[in-house]
């Protein structure tokens, strides 16, 4: 049996319990271990740590969120809020977390408020360098699939945008021209180039959908980090969707065809080309979305698409332990997605501070659930 170790960094809006977006990372990181602060004061960030066991994932998933809601309670009566952007505004203005960090001042005066989300990046380890690179092309051609079923931005400013991720559709993704690495070496010389010509400010500055990562990047590597899911706020969905990439890398690791540069009907350009379309049409309609396949061009629902790599990936996460973790995917694909449930609602009423605040409710109750029953069991155990 097979399982890699797995991570999340896990980023989250903090406010009133009316949706209510306040800024409260520099008081949080000052008085709470294991939170660290965003450019923005709105949203405060935590990591798990690498765990091959998805039990104790989901603990450490829901206790740090448990300790952050005792201490905004504590505070002041603030919540944690859902969703991917400023939903109920204000996206006009960026409230500095940390003023004198050069970086910060960096973001802020380059990017605005765009960079003002709320995301969940998912790490998953591989320390053989060559078969990291082969995972990043692969997950990087079916990231929007992620995407789609993570959607959970339909609003911003108190608005509809027309989109199921705003997050993504407005993020800006850096630098603009990112190739599929061919090779270690490959990854190396073009960060180094990025940086001499300062298209990258430093080794973190490659904001893509998914990215080599370790500890003295791009040298020393050891995880591939998704980036691309919005906030998924409900923590066994948020596992489902792990499980999913977990399972397709380790298809991988048996079936090098998996490997778009080898696997793909498509030249390397025009799979760049399909992979960059098939995000912005994620990025709009998630799981309605039509995109086209890596292996042929071929076009195909992102509904669809999903539930063929579901019944593919299956035997993979059965025989490796995880599958009652996987299964809540056909739950996401049944039900919708989050950004899906809440455009339903904004159908019947258009009143988007109703649907925050009953969905604040919803987290909550969910983190209070898991943990009475998943964290005191472990605990005996």
């Amino acid at each position: 049996m097979t399982r890699l170790c797995k991570g999340v960094e896990v980023e989250m809006y903090t406010g009133t319990s009316q949706g209510e977006i306040v800024g409260l990372s520099d008081r949080i990181t000052k008085d709470l271990n294991g939170f660290v602060r965003e450019p923005d004061s709105r949203n405060v960030e935590y990591t798990t740590a690498p765990l091959s066991c998805y039990d104790r994932l989901l603990c450490g998933l829901v206790r740090p969120r448990q300790r952050l809601r005792e201490y905004l309670q504590k505070i002041g009566n603030y919540t944690i809020i859902p969703g991917s952007t400023l939903s109920l505004g204000d996206s006009s203005q960026f409230y500095r977390s940390d003023p004198i960090n050069p970086y910060h001042s960096y973001i802020e005066d380059t990017y605005g408020t765009d960079v003002v989300t709320a995301s969940v990046h998912i790490n998953i380890g591989i320390n053989d360098p060559e078969l990291l690179m082969q995972a990043c092309r692969l997950v990087r051609v079916e990231a929007p699939l992620y995407l789609a079923l993570s959607a959970s931005s339909p609003f911003l400013d108190g608005q509809a945008t027309g989109y199921h991720s705003t997050r993504w559709q407005m993020f800006p993704q850096t630098p603009q021209q990112v190739p599929f690495f061919e090779s270690h070496r490959h990854f190396i010389q073009w960060t180094e180039e990025q940086l001499h010509l300062k298209t990258m400010q430093n080794v973190r500055h490659l904001w893509t959908s998914v990215r080599p990562n370790g500890h003295n990047r791009p040298y020393n590597l050891n995880r591939l980090e998704l980036r691309i899911c919005d906030l998924i706020v409900d923590p066994i969905a948020l596992l489902s969707v792990i499980a999913l990439l977990e399972a397709r890398i380790l298809q991988l690791m048996d079936d090098p065809t998996l490997d778009p540069l080898g696997g793909s009907q498509l030249s390397p350009d025009t799979l760049l080309d399909l992979t960059h379309h098939n995000e912005t049409e994620a990025a709009k309609h998630s799981l309605e979305a039509q995109l086209y396949h890596w292996r042929d061009g071929q076009k195909i629902e992102a509904t669809t698409w999903i539930e063929q790599m579901y019944q593919i990936v299956s035997p993979v996460a059965k025989k490796n332990g995880f599958s009652c973790f996987l299964s809540p995917i056909k739950k996401i694909l049944r039900n919708g997605n989050l950004a899906q449930q809440w455009l339903g609602k904004y159908q019947l009423s258009h009143d988007i501070p109703s649907i925050i605040t009953a969905e604040i409710q919803t987290a909550a109750q969910q983190e209070k659930i898991l943990e009475d029953k998943l964290c005191d069991a472990l605990l005996v155990a």
